[in-house]
């Protein structure tokens, strides 16, 4: 059997009427819109915003958002056109496995990972941080030196629980939580925008100046291959910026693993795609606009620079404010990546690409409980002993190639099978794909070579695996290969 074989879009939609692995449909689009701002709205909001315009792009920093946010609307638009025409768990790996076949389907998959499994390792550690900072807990017990780091590995266990009990619990728990951190961002920025000063803004587009070199893999690929010479500040250092803060944006595409969990994904869908996404935006540009008005955008590199704005205003009591928003933010994030990684997991035990016993359904809560907890451990070994941090780019680069895999899906789809009903249509196909994987592509190329090189490895190991088991026990090979039952008449 070819390993190109692709899974019929009926079929998938088929299989979710299984009553040993049927989720529970308990989803609306406000769930899927908090899963999607409470994922996106994190650490980028709180760190990033300050530190790239420090670095690279000054005010304009609003710019790079702008570019950013247009990059991630691209993709979304697929996202939504998919979600809608294909309502099942798994996101970029099921729509990979109705157009592009199984072997890329698969390596989106293990791909994912990447996003979703260490992604939430990583942001664990970060919300692990900002709690020792906020109450001043020992630093053997949580935070950068804790090894290990017990507040990481709690908070991992905790929203585990929550997870097992129920994705309508976990959209609540999201909405709280969501509500509280969107109540800081809109403090930030009603309080802050009475501190702007004009001065602050000039230069808007500071002038350009070389970049520092650098070496032995954090160079960026787009350098190595082309020779390019990076610069801070002018329209490239815009674009540079609008290449690390577009991972301020990650997480609208997980929306999409729930698509099986919502009860009416036709419709909810692309609302809670594409909503989430231009709430975030909206945000985003205007956190960005205050902060570099408050003062001048040289103070702002550090790894709190809201809180450093607020300072620098004689505003500092605002600071355990903010903290207290970054925690509500980051456990957000930790609960929708993970939750994320189980639907793709469920997704590809369903298929027969991993055992079938992690897709077990809980029959109380309706949902895959198995897996939920490998996952857990998974994550919480990850974020309680390893430090993460040279890892976290390699968060960017597996999202960015399912955005790749994604765009090229849905012009596959609107040839390969122009009758499905789709409620939501990306506008301008095959053009609009096209800019997405055009974007996605030369943002991939920013990335550092040692953040390729460790790609390259991870889905090496995924070869392996598929090769050796998943392409062997794959339900779609064993069903096209059993013979059509033979009826005699007498």
């Amino acid at each position: 059997m070819s390993i190109f074989r692709t899974k019929p879009v009926e079929q998938s939609i088929r299989e979710t009427d299984d009553p040993e692995r049927k989720l529970r449909r308990d989803l609306s689009a406000v769930d899927l819109a908090a899963f999607g701002i409470g994922v996106i709205v994190g650490t980028g909001i709180f760190v990033l915003t300050g530190q790239q315009a420090a670095i690279n792009a000054g005010p304009a920093i609003v710019i790079s958002f702008v570019i950013a946010g247009i990059v991630c609307a691209l993709a979304a638009m697929c996202y939504a056109e998919f979600a809608s025409t294909v309502p099942v768990a798994g996101s970029a790996y099921t729509f990979a496995y109705a157009t592009l076949g199984e072997f890329i389907a698969w390596i989106i998959g293990w791909d994912l990972c990447l996003e979703l499994a260490l992604g939430a390792s990583v942001v664990s550690r970060g919300w692990s941080a900002y709690l020792q900072r906020l109450f001043d807990l020992p630093t053997w017990l949580a935070g950068d030196k804790a090894i290990p780091d017990w507040g990481a590995i709690g908070i991992v266990a905790l929203l585990g629980i929550v997870m097992i009990v129920g994705v309508k619990v976990s959209s609540r728990l999201t909405n709280i939580l969501v509500a509280v951190k969107l109540a800081v961002v809109l403090f930030v920025i009603g309080l802050g925008v009475f501190f702007i000063k004009a001065a602050n803004y000039h230069p808007f587009i500071p002038p350009a100046r070389p970049a520092e070199k650098v070496s032995g893999g954090e160079e960026p690929l787009l350098q190595v291959i082309a020779g390019v010479t990076p610069q801070h500040f002018g329209w490239f250092g815009i674009l540079a910026a609008a290449a690390i803060v577009f991972f301020a944006y990650i997480g609208f595409d997980v929306v999409a693993t729930t698509a099986e969990e919502t009860r009416n994904p036709q419709r909810d869908m692309p609302r809670g795609i594409i909503g989430s996404l231009a709430v975030c935006a909206l945000l985003y540009v205007a956190v960005s606009a205050v902060v570099t008005g408050m003062t001048k955008y040289t103070n702002l590199n550090t790894g709190a620079p809201l809180a450093r704005a607020f300072d620098e205003v004689g505003q500092g009591w605002a600071a355990n404010l903010i903290s207290l928003g970054a925690i509500c933010g980051i456990t957000t994030v930790i609960l929708v990546l993970m939750l994320g990684q189980t639907r793709v997991f469920f997704a590809m035990s369903r298929d027969g690409l991993l055992p079938p016993v992690v897709g077990k359904v809980h029959p109380r809560f309706g949902t895959p409980w198995v897996i939920t907890i490998i996952t857990c451990a998974v994550v919480a070994a990850l974020a309680g002993f390893i430090p993460l941090s040279e890892l976290s780019e390699l968060t960017s680069i597996g999202t960015l190639f399912a955005f790749v895999v994604v765009s090229i899906g849905v012009v596959v789809l609107r040839r390969t099978r122009p009758d499905l009903p789709r409620a939501f249509r990306a506008p301008g196909v095959p053009w609009l794909p096209a800019l997405s994987v055009a974007a996605s592509v030369w943002l991939m190329l920013n990335l550092p070579v040692q953040t390729w090189i460790r790609f390259v490895v991870w889905m090496a190991v995924g070869l392996v695996i598929y090769f050796l088991y998943s392409r062997r026990s794959s339900r779609l090979r064993h069903t096209r290969e059993t013979p059509e039952p033979v009826t005699s008449s007498s």
